[in-house]
């Protein structure tokens, strides 16, 4: 606050909510090398599934005994974005969401660069806020780019056709569409925990791998926990018991009460990670 006060009485054109522009700030994540990276794994993933499928055949044709969403996956390009977003959900696009919100401060602290940006003068409030802000819409961009990949391969490969169900029936393509965009809104949802928990520990640690790697190693947690069935209810308040609720919206008629229940319980994680990050930073002593 003293030096908010005494940079805003030496320069009277300083105006707090124009340092460190969202712009800024995303020019800079947009150029890392990690952020590549990602790009690169998500563009090739959907590839690397229709060599496997060319490779190991059609995967209806196994028998099993059960039906899902694999069995299915050659049948449409809109069935083949649905498969790879049941495949990566789960892990995949928690590595990105990591990252990006894990790496941001972090980040910074191990560059010794985070003291010279408060310096400039940046409120604390205002850095942590567009970094996050940036984290996500890269979170988000890498959420809605790997089903556009996919249902781009997919349908060069299997044809523009409806999805099929694996409860039974079909939905047209454009309505594929809209439920598949409903599937990634979800996806997107679920994963907030991940990211505000990954955005806490990076406010809080100068590694920027120890806040990547504590994110996605409580995520694990989390989903070996839901796989204990003794816990009965109490699975309830677990944001990975409700990963795959968008499920629901793969129906001949979209139920919204279970993923409404999921978002309810990410979103409520998130708020209160996001309150200790930004709680925790203003009083934090930053000497990197």
């Amino acid at each position: 606050m003293t030096a908010t006060a005494t940079a805003t009485a030496a320069a009277p054109g300083y105006r707090p909510r124009r340092t460190l522009p969202l712009r800024v700030e995303a020019r800079r994540q947009l150029r890392r090398r990690r952020t590549l990276v990602i790009a690169a794994i998500l563009t090739l993933l959907p590839f690397v599934l229709v060599m496997a499928f060319a490779i190991g055949g059609d995967p209806s044709s196994r028998g099993n005994g059960r039906i899902s969403l694999m069995d299915g996956a050659t049948a449409s390009g809109g069935n083949f974005a649905a498969t790879v977003l049941f495949v990566s959900a789960g892990f995949l696009l928690v590595v990105p969401v990591a990252l990006f919100c894990g790496d941001t401060v972090a980040a910074e602290a191990s560059w010794s660069s985070l003291r010279y940006l408060l310096a400039a003068p940046v409120p604390r409030a205002r850095l942590l806020l567009s970094k996050l802000t940036v984290a996500l819409l890269f979170s988000a961009a890498a959420m809605v780019w790997l089903p556009l990949v996919a249902l781009a391969v997919g349908t060069a490969a299997y044809g523009w056709g409806p999805l099929q169900l694996p409860t039974g029936g079909a939905l047209s393509a454009g309505d594929a569409v809209l439920r598949l965009a409903v599937v990634v809104g979800y996806v997107f949802v679920s994963q907030l925990v991940t990211a505000a928990l990954a955005f806490w520990l990076s406010t809080v640690t100068d590694a920027p791998l120890g806040a990547v790697g504590g994110a996605v190693g409580l995520t694990i947690v989390g989903n070996v926990l839901d796989q204990v069935t003794a816990l009965d209810t109490w699975r309830d308040v677990l944001p990975a018991h409700w990963q795959y609720a968008w499920a629901d919206a793969l129906q001949p008629r979209m139920e919204w009460s279970g993923m409404i229940q999921g978002a309810s319980v990410s979103v409520s994680y998130a708020l209160v990670l996001g309150a200790l990050a930004f709680r925790g930073f203003a009083r934090k002593d930053v000497v990197s």
